[in-house]
């Protein structure tokens, strides 16, 4: 079980997002992929779920081989492999016209998730899974009934997340996570990933900037940079790298960090 990726190359017009790019995330690992803006990390989480196809090479999701799901019967495959990745963007995109309850609730009612239990939920079935949700990102169930307008951006984050994790993803992809959050919320937010990640046993890919948080529940770390694979490996292994890039990244983030801060916390 497995997210893979194989030789992949993607361009947009004369520009070089990915250069013949090859990893894999196992079952259960924790992955950050850090680089500058503009260097393919938010591509390759959409080459994941199919968004979008490389020009060359393969991506597979388990067995299926999302890259050549691109028309005809291979677009029901797309969907159930769309079924096993749970994707948190930037932004809540929560629908304002819908309560949070409904927000959450949404992908619980759509027909490819009856489809995959082989059933309909019943409201009070579709409840208990929102609340259950709900706890897993430490919101309490008064929110339910307000729209996304009438809570902070923090909380619509959270009850973002708990849409995503509604149908029981296992693969959580997380594309900036904590954009537009104050560093409170960021902190709050990036303990909350890496506790979702542990405790649903879930294979989680973060893009993110934030080297501190990385360096702190990422099994694995990787770093793009003009569409290659820098470098992907354990934090310790990160900390010693010669890599000029890696080292800035480094640098910086041990200048905003506490005097007590320890890779062991």
């Amino acid at each position: 079980m497995s997210i893979r990726f194989e030789s992949v190359s993607k361009s947009f017009g004369t520009k070089k997002i990915l250069d013949d790019v090859s990893f894999e995330v196992t079952r259960g690992e924790v992955l950050f992929i850090l680089g500058k803006s503009g260097m393919g990390k938010s591509v390759t989480l959409k080459h994941i779920i199919g968004v979008f196809a490389p020009d060359a090479g393969k991506v597979f999701v388990d067995q299926y081989e999302v890259s050549a799901m691109t028309s005809g019967a291979r677009m029901d495959d797309l969907t159930l492999v769309r079924q096993r990745c749970g994707m948190v963007f930037q932004h809540p995109a929560l629908l304002d016209s819908l309560t949070n309850f409904e927000n959450i609730a949404f992908g619980l009612r759509s027909k490819q998730y009856s489809q995959k239990i082989g059933r309909k939920l019943s409201e009070e079935e579709i409840r208990d899974v929102v609340l259950e949700k709900l706890s897993l990102v430490y919101l309490e169930p008064e929110i339910l009934q307000l729209y996304p307008h009438e809570v902070s951006y923090g909380v619509q984050k959270r009850v973002s997340m708990a849409r995503t994790l509604a149908p029981g993803p296992e693969y959580l992809l997380f594309d900036e996570p904590t954009t537009g959050l104050d560093p409170l919320s960021t902190s709050s937010i990036n303990a909350l990933i890496s506790e979702l990640s542990r405790k649903l046993k879930v294979t989680s890919i973060i893009v993110s900037h934030d080297m501190a948080c990385a360096l702190s529940i990422a099994d694995q770390i990787m770093f793009l940079d003009q569409g290659k694979i820098l470098l992907m490996a354990p934090p310790k292994e990160v900390i010693s790298s010669a890599i000029p890039l890696v080292q800035d990244f480094f640098k910086e983030t041990m200048e905003l960090l506490p005097p007590d801060w320890s890779l062991e916390k």
